[in-house]
C-alpha cells in the first residue's frame, strides 16, 4: 500500500484509488478455470475459498459463461415495472428447492446483505403491540449494511456506526439462552446454521429444532440466513434440511448464480403475506441477466449431482485434514464443503499465508481458525492437490 517499499505498480494504483475498507489484496488475479486461478505473474493457485463460497461451479464454467452470454445478447435489464421469463422461472425453482412450496414467495435483490435487509423489514412487519424484539446470535454475521449490521453479533463491527436500528437483542448460542429469551415479545429470530465468519462454527445439536418449536409457540418468525451455507454447500440444498426444520424465511445469495451478483428472500406459509405493495423494492433485483445466470447455475448443480458431491468430497477433505496428524489441528468443523479447522495455537494467518505461497487459497477468519470452501465441482485431482499443498503449509508453520 502507499508508502510501502515493496509495493508493485498495481498495489500503488489500488491504494490510491480504492476505498480503505479492506486490507491489502494478496495477489492480482487475472484468470480462472475450474478450481484454479492464475495471478499476473503466471502463478497457479488451487482456489479452495471460491470467492468465499460464491463460485459454486468454479471459474469460467461453460454453463455459467453460456448463460451470461446468451442472456446479455437478449435482454439484460428492464425494471420492476415488468417481469421476464428467467425471473419467474427462478422464483419457482427457489420455492421448490427451499421447500417453500405453493405458499412460498420470493423477493430478489443483489447480495446477501440486501437479502437480510429485506428479512429485517419482514421481521418488523411481524411486530404488533408488545412484539417488538428481534433476536440474533452473538458472534453471528449477517452483513454490513445498517439493518444487517444491527443483526450481526460482533460489537466491534457495530460500534463505529451506532446508534443501530433499535430492537435487536443478541444472545449466546445455547438452547438455555433460547428458552429464556423467546417469548411473546419477540417478532423474529435470525440464525446462521453455521457461523462462517466466526470460523465455521455449527449450531449446537438440537438448537435449530428447539428454535423452531419456540418460535412457532410464540408467533415469532424463524429466519435462517443461508447466505454462506445454502445452495448445496453443506451436502443438502439448504443446511436447515439436515435438521428436518422448515423455517418461515430463508435468505440466499453467494453461490446461487456462481459469481454473478444476486440475492433473495424466500418466505414460507403465513410469512408470505406480510409484505404488501410498495413496502420494499430494488432497481436491479431480479433482472433477467442475474436470474438467467442463477437458473443455469442451479440447474447445473442439480443435474450434475453437485449437492451429493459436496457431501462426498467434504468427507474426503476432512479425512485429508485428519491425516495431517498435526499438533496444530484441534478440531474439524462444518458440513459438506464448508469446513473449519480449529487450531491449537493462534497461527491461522501463518497457515493461510503458507498455503498461498504453496499455491493454495484458503482463509483465516480469525487467529485460531481456517476456513475451506471450494467449488462444488471438485474431484479426485483437486482433493489430491489440496492434500499436498495443505500439508506443506502446515509443515512450514510447525518447522518455524
Amino acid at each position: 500500500m502507499p508508502g510501502a517499499e515493496t509495493d508493485t505498480p498495481w498495489q500503488s494504483r489500488f491504494g490510491s484509488s480504492l476505498m480503505r475498507t479492506m486490507g491489502s489484496p494478496l495477489r492480482m488475479l487475472v484468470r480462472g478455470e475450474g478450481a484454479y486461478v492464475w495471478d499476473d505473474e503466471g502463478t497457479e493457485y488451487l482456489d479452495f475459498l471460491a470467492g468465499i463460497a460464491v463460485n459454486s461451479l468454479g471459474h469460467a464454467h461453460p454453463v455459467f459463461v453460456d448463460a451470461i452470454s446468451r442472456q446479455a445478447a437478449t435482454l439484460a435489464h428492464v425494471s420492476n415495472y415488468f417481469s421476464t421469463p428467467p425471473q419467474i422461472e427462478l422464483a419457482e425453482r427457489l420455492k421448490r428447492i427451499t421447500g417453500a412450496g405453493v405458499g412460498g414467495r420470493v423477493y430478489f435483490c443483489n447480495s446477501g446483505a440486501e437479502a437480510n435487509e429485506a428479512a429485517f423489514k419482514l421481521a418488523r412487519l411481524n411486530s404488533s403491540g408488545t412484539r417488538t424484539k428481534i433476536v440474533a446470535l452473538n458472534n453471528g454475521f449477517h452483513g454490513r449494511t445498517m439493518g444487517a449490521l444491527s443483526l450481526t453479533g460482533k460489537p466491534a463491527m457495530r460500534e463505529p456506526f451506532e446508534p443501530m436500528p433499535s430492537g435487536v437483542v443478541h444472545i449466546d448460542t445455547t438452547i438455555e439462552a433460547l428458552e429464556s429469551t423467546i417469548d411473546d415479545s419477540v417478532s423474529a429470530l435470525f440464525v446462521e446454521p453455521i457461523k462462517g465468519e466466526a470460523g465455521v462454527l455449527p449450531l449446537p445439536e438440537g438448537f435449530l429444532r428447539r428454535a423452531r418449536e419456540l418460535t412457532e409457540q410464540h408467533g415469532a418468525l424463524l429466519i435462517v440466513d443461508e447466505i454462506q451455507t445454502g445452495v448445496g454447500r453443506t451436502g443438502a440444498w439448504f443446511s436447515y434440511m439436515h435438521d428436518g426444520v422448515v423455517p418461515d424465511a430463508v435468505t440466499v445469495a453467494k453461490g446461487m448464480a456462481g459469481g454473478f451478483p444476486i440475492g433473495s428472500l424466500v418466505t414460507f406459509g403465513w410469512a408470505s403475506d406480510l409484505f404488501t405493495r410498495g413496502q420494499h423494492g430494488s432497481t436491479f433485483g431480479g433482472n433477467p441477466l442475474a436470474t438467467a445466470t442463477a437458473n443455469a447455475v442451479l440447474g447445473e448443480i442439480e443435474s450434475a449431482g453437485l449437492v451429493e458431491n459436496a457431501a462426498r468430497r467434504g468427507t474426503e477433505l476432512r479425512a485429508v485434514i485428519d491425516g495431517l496428524e498435526s499438533p496444530l489441528v484441534e478440531e474439524i468443523r462444518g458440513q459438506g464443503l464448508l469446513i473449519g479447522i480449529g487450531l491449537t495455537e493462534p497461527v491461522a494467518g501463518q497457515i493461510s499465508d503458507g498455503a498461498l505461497a504453496n499455491g493454495l487459497i484458503i482463509n483465516a477468519p480469525n487467529d485460531s481458525s481456517i476456513r475451506i470452501a471450494p467449488p462444488l465441482i471438485i474431484g479426485d485431482d483437486e482433493v489430491r492437490v489440496f492434500a499436498e499443498r495443505l500439508r506443506r503449509a502446515f509443515d512450514a508453520v510447525v518447522a518455524d
